[in-house]
């Protein structure tokens, strides 16, 4: 455009000067002062000319330069992007781009305590899943900081984080890779209903084989976290909706970004309570600080409902109070049918159909899972001993008896106590004598945050 209006200028200077010539010579005729008004005429028009002729070639030069620049700079670009997912470094999304990868956040994956998750697809066509963390009060530079240091994780059972988004009003957001096969919980537990958002998940019941594997892969994603890292990450939050199935039906442990990052040298670490009912280690509950050891608890708990198919926790009788209610504690009845030696009663009755299931494997899957839920957390195997009972390279003796002491953080109602809000009550629950598998009634004993 200003190329355009240059070359219009410089023609009317030059028609212009062309007409004061012409009228020049009609009025002044040959005089002296013809020739000097046709002299600085055609020397105007000369430099008219000659400006044209520079400032086109000028403009040809630039337009060539700042092509090669825009062309060096995308390759810079694509080549700094392929950089950056080899290193592991996240790359920082903006809202905007979210917003649109995800359709406006329509696609609702799934909702935690601490959180939503959508499915998105981003410009280059990979498929993500946006985590919008809500309430977090990590301040910007340590979230910037465990995400960088999450991200840099390359493991093959770990979900690949590949960005975060922080916005300066809003809540923060992290991007993983998209499994299609959604988690494990679709995949051990039977279906108890037909929602509209269930009906979209793919599900299905993972073979013995299959749960063995599941059960390999978690062990050996958490023995990665929490020894072969730079510095130790502790998960806090390990439960079946956290392990995703590939499409090999090979486990994958996400929502491990932002836990917690501890040093070598720290044998705990002091931080708010903000896991999932069911699946929090004793000494997190009484506020001694975490360490690895509670991921170690949580994981047996998941392996016992992954050999179960079915919840550590489960609602017998929905009392008018708390006091009235009865839980089944699925951990006990595992312990019982041990000592009775009638281990394959608590394997998941879809698999029992099937047959084809040694009792000498269940038998180390279920030793595994008790040593791990004990409640001293220094009995409890680090996950790297884990990883090695499950395959055979270190002996399993037999797992000493435990209390087991029951946390409930199954729903109370308002009505029962309106001075304190449930979410906030977690409590101890003791065992009926007659049946030990059976919670009767709970004790408060401390405040937690939930998740």
């Amino acid at each position: 455009m200003e190329d355009k209006r240059a070359n219009l200028i410089a023609i009317s200077i030059i028609i212009l000067l062309i007409i004061v010539t012409i009228i020049a010579r009609v009025t002044l005729h040959l005089s002296k002062t013809f020739f000097l008004i046709f002299g600085v005429d055609i020397a105007a028009i000369f430099a008219v000319l000659a400006i044209v002729i520079l400032r086109s070639r000028f403009n040809t030069r630039r337009k060539l330069l700042e092509k090669q620049i825009d062309t060096d700079g995308r390759e810079l670009r694509i080549e700094y992007s392929f950089l950056r997912k080899v290193a592991g470094v996240p790359t920082k999304f903006r809202v905007r781009e979210l917003e649109e990868a995800t359709d406006g956040f329509r696609s609702l994956l799934g909702r935690g305590g601490s959180g939503s998750v959508f499915k998105g697809i981003l410009p280059d066509g990979t498929a993500v899943a946006v985590k919008r963390i809500e309430g977090e009060e990590r301040g910007e530079k340590a979230f910037k900081s465990e995400a960088a240091a999450i991200a840099s994780v390359q493991h093959v059972n770990l979900v690949r984080l590949l960005g975060y988004c922080i916005s300066s009003t809003g809540p923060r957001f992290l991007v993983y890779d998209y499994v299609h096969n959604g988690s494990l919980d679709n995949w051990i537990f039977p279906k108890t209903g037909g929602g509209a958002t269930s009906g979209r998940r793919r599900s299905g019941c993972l073979s013995w084989d299959m749960r063995c594997r599941v059960a390999h892969d978690v062990a050996k994603a958490l023995s990665y976290l929490h020894h072969d890292c730079r510095s130790c990450i502790l998960h806090l939050d390990v439960k079946p909706e956290n392990i995703l199935i590939d499409d090999s039906y090979r486990a994958l442990v996400t929502d491990f970004g932002l836990s917690k990052l501890k040093g070598r040298e720290e044998s705990r670490v002091v931080t708010t309570i903000r896991g999932t009912r069911g699946y929090l280690a004793p000494e997190w509950l009484l506020e001694n600080g975490v360490s690895e050891k509670c991921d170690v608890y949580s994981y047996g708990m998941v392996l016992l409902e992954i050999i179960g198919g079915r919840r550590n926790i489960r609602v017998l009788e929905k009392g008018s109070r708390v006091s009235n209610r009865k839980f089944e504690f699925f951990p006990k009845i595992v312990i019982e049918k041990l000592k009775e030696g009638k281990v394959m009663d608590i394997i998941d009755d879809r698999l029992v159909e099937g047959g084809g299931i040694k009792e000498r494997e269940v038998k180390k899957m279920v030793k595994v899972a008790l040593w791990c839920i004990q409640e001293k957390s220094k009995l409890r195997p680090s996950m790297a001993r884990v990883v090695e009972m499950l395959e055979g390279r270190a002996p399993i003796e037999e797992p000493p008896d435990t209390q087991m002491l029951v946390v409930d953080f199954l729903s109370v109602d308002d009505e029962d106590d309106n001075s304190m809000p449930h979410r906030h009550r977690p409590r101890f629950a003791q065992m009926d004598r007659e049946n030990p598998s059976i919670s009767g009634y709970s004790f408060a004993f401390s405040t937690l945050s939930g998740r």
